[in-house]
């Protein structure tokens, strides 16, 4: 497989404030960057960088003036930000590599909201047990829905770029890298994926117009928790031991339902401030996958340009997903491997690794992450560059 293009992904305030930064880009070799313009909670190591170290970014928000005129009538609006270097923090650091030469992509993140989720409640995702998880919007909720339509309008609104790489347009799950999260193992296997099946009463009646019994089917997903617990269920245990077919047709088709509605939503938001950007989805082909690469949806790839797949682990999994990923766009659709050189991947690992997900079917890669790295883990970027370009 050639690879066709190379990404490299950056903060704004990994820009800005920092005269070396665009030197660095050209020197590694990339002509294009996505940049975030929306994004969750983060505290950001910034090594390289002259004026700070680390960036606490902490709670989700949008990196472009909050216009009031633009979020009117909005029962759910964004949150700007107090840090990053400026108020249009995105837009200037646009301005700084557009300047420079490089492509620009919006780096737009949906569902992703800690600080939302905790004022919004009733817009999260809820578990069997009505457990309310605060970081993750509901997608199929019409307020999540809107807002973040008009997020992704309001990230790109005035900015050339080449491009849009929209992250979490779907359910986020059970797993979360949240403050101190205590989750890990607690309900191995198949638990993470009956514990990320949300069970909001507008998706209970989906699935009852579905023609099943959505009271039966999260009693089954709680009993099915409950034996995890108690070690009657093996971990190695499918979803088909746990709900019926034609259960499980309902909860797929309702939880991808929701995902089309959104991407179509803000995608058209997208192409009309932006009628030409390119399209990257972040996804992942396991029809159950949740978080910020939801399952990819049979409609998915007519709407894209290209599907990027985490390849962060060394691992034969990265090179099955990827794989499968080719496999369910064909050839027309790009394929993106998303690759780090951040712990715990070991620098010796990275051309070999990189190399596997090419054979497997990537024709793009996307690269973690310029703000992030050290000088050895910026080498080990440019190596890549050099290697592919």
């Amino acid at each position: 497989m050639t690879v066709d293009r190379i990404v490299a992904h950056a903060y704004p305030w990994d820009v800005l404030g920092d005269p070396h930064f665009v030197e660095r880009a050209r020197r590694l070799g990339v002509r294009e960057i996505s940049l975030a313009a929306t994004y969750h909670s983060t505290r950001a190591a910034t090594p390289l960088h002259p004026q700070h170290k680390v960036v606490d970014a902490h709670h989700a928000a949008l990196y472009r003036p909050v216009r009031p005129e633009a979020w009117a009538g909005h029962a759910i609006t964004a949150k700007t930000a107090d840090w990053g270097g400026a108020q249009d923090a995105f837009g200037e650091a646009a301005a700084i590599l557009l300047d420079a030469g490089f492509l620009v992509n919006a780096w737009i993140v949906l569902t992703h909201s800690t600080i939302l989720g905790h004022t919004h409640p009733d817009a999260t995702v809820v578990n069997c047990f009505g457990d309310a998880y605060r970081y993750a919007l509901a997608p199929g909720h019409p307020d999540i829905v809107r807002y973040c339509a008009t997020l992704a309008a309001e990230a790109i609104r005035g900015v050339e770029v080449h491009g849009v790489s929209v992250e979490a347009c779907g359910q986020l799950g059970f797993a979360h890298v949240g403050p101190h999260e205590k989750t890990d193992g607690a309900f191995p296997g198949i638990g993470d994926t009956l514990m990320s099946i949300s069970c909001t009463p507008r998706e209970l009646d989906a699935w009852s117009e579905r023609g099943v019994d959505s009271a039966k089917v999260t009693q089954k997903l709680r009993d099915g928790v409950d034996a995890l617990s108690a070690g009657t269920l093996p971990a190695g245990a499918a979803i088909t031991d746990v709900l019926a077919a034609d259960e499980i047709d309902a909860v797929v088709a309702v939880r991808h339902a929701d995902a089309d509605h959104l991407r179509g939503e803000v995608l058209a938001a997208v192409r009309d401030q932006a009628p030409s950007a390119r399209v990257t989805l972040h996804s992942h082909p396991d029809p159950w996958k949740t978080g910020p690469s939801p399952a990819l949806t049979a409609a998915a790839p007519a709407d894209v340009d290209a599907v990027l797949v985490s390849a962060w682990p060394a691992t034969a999994e990265t090179v099955s997903v990827v794989e499968a990923t080719r496999a369910a766009v064909g050839d027309g659709v790009d394929v993106g491997a998303y690759v780090s050189v951040l712990p715990p991947k070991k620098l010796d690992e990275v051309a070999a690794h990189v190399a596997a997900a090419v054979d497997a079917g990537a024709n793009e890669l996307h690269l973690y992450h310029l703000g992030l790295v050290n000088r050895p883990q910026l080498d080990a970027l440019g190596s890549i560059v050099t290697t592919y370009s």
